[in-house]
């Protein structure tokens, strides 16, 4: 829907969050051999968010593979983050480590461009949303006139 901004996509490698973490869950992931933790892992640190939250006092964030409890959660084969403090943003505390993160910034005259090349992979929003919901965010963007389309058909 944002085809006249710019975009940009963040990348941040957990491998590198991982070395913020406090010593509790690093132990966890050197213990598994795995660099991000599961839902599981997790629950043997840190039962509850109230434990979660009191293992230190520096703000950390982590990434964790969520169960896979729906289609789109399988299909995105995405990792969530958890920031140690509900209060904290994780773009104010990437701006603290710069070291953990880059940007990478879609100028507007390239989107449509990403987009069809996105498509031509079929990785779209029927495969990404799984379900009438997101064949209708296909169809939508799909019909929608624009004149980049009407661009290229010239």
């Amino acid at each position: 829907e944002d085809f006249d901004r710019d975009g940009v996509v963040w990348m941040v490698d957990y491998s590198q969050t991982n070395r913020l973490l406090p010593t509790q869950l690093k132990s966890v992931l050197q213990d598994e051999g795995s660099s991000v933790f599961t839902a599981e892992m997790l629950e043997r640190v840190t039962p509850s968010l109230r434990q979660f939250t009191q293992l230190s006092d520096d703000d950390y964030v982590l990434f964790f593979e969520p169960p896979s409890l729906d289609e789109r959660i399988v299909n995105q084969s995405a990792l969530f983050s958890l920031m140690a403090n509900p209060r904290s943003r994780l773009d104010c505390w990437l701006e603290r480590h710069p070291e953990v993160y880059r940007r990478l910034l879609i100028p507007v005259e390239l989107k449509w461009e990403i987009r069809d090349k996105l498509d031509q992979a079929n990785i779209t929003e029927r495969v990404l949303y799984p379900g009438l919901d997101g064949l209708s965010r296909y169809l939508r963007r799909y019909y929608t006139p624009n004149a980049h389309r009407q661009m290229r058909q010239r």
